[in-house]
């Protein structure tokens, strides 16, 4: 009977473990060290795809650094209209009109860009309400969570190489 060719079950649960941790580890190391947000909740969501799933069009290093920015940009954009940019967050302040305002037009933007661009990357829905929320609110927080994702796309690049599992160096040959 010749050798399996696929993997035991075990071995991508343990890939995903080493590959989520070391991103975390390395942006959580940078945020310790610099006293900035290179730590965010949306993150989670994209280190995850990119080990679990590094092959989709949705964890390319294209749909993640596209769909972040322009989840970014949007979730500013709509706290600014708002007139929001300079209150504390909806955690201190609570729920307003203006508030589900600003939330529901980033997220709203942002899916029609990502779907007009082809750029599909479901952790940017998570970025644009933690924008227009106001839990990230600076122009600073936000060119910090844009340098934070590209960090995090190439540790999880190169764990990617390192370990034998293919991820494109920019866009998926699936999108």
């Amino acid at each position: 009977m010749p050798a399996e060719i696929d993997e035991t079950p075990s071995r991508p649960a343990v890939r995903a473990f080493g590959g989520s941790a070391l991103a975390v580890v390395i942006a959580g190391t940078v945020a310790l060290l610099t006293r900035q947000p290179w730590l965010f909740p949306s993150l989670g969501p994209a280190i995850m795809l990119h080990v679990e799933q590094p092959e989709k069009p949705e964890s390319s290093p294209r749909n993640t650094v596209i769909g972040h920015l322009v989840a970014l940009l949007a979730g500013y954009a709509l706290l600014t209209v708002t007139g929001l940019a300079d209150h504390p967050s909806v955690l201190q302040e609570g729920v307003s009109w203006p508030r589900i305002v600003a939330a529901a037009g980033s997220l709203a933007i942002t899916a029609a860009v990502l779907v007009l661009l082809k750029a599909a990357h479901p952790p940017a829905g998570a970025t644009t309400l933690i924008v227009s929320l106001g839990l990230l609110r600076t122009p600073t927080q936000l060119v910090i969570a844009f340098a934070a994702v590209l960090l995090v796309t190439l540790v999880d690049l190169l764990f990617n190489r390192a370990t034998g599992r293919r991820m494109p160096v920019w866009a998926s040959k699936e999108g």
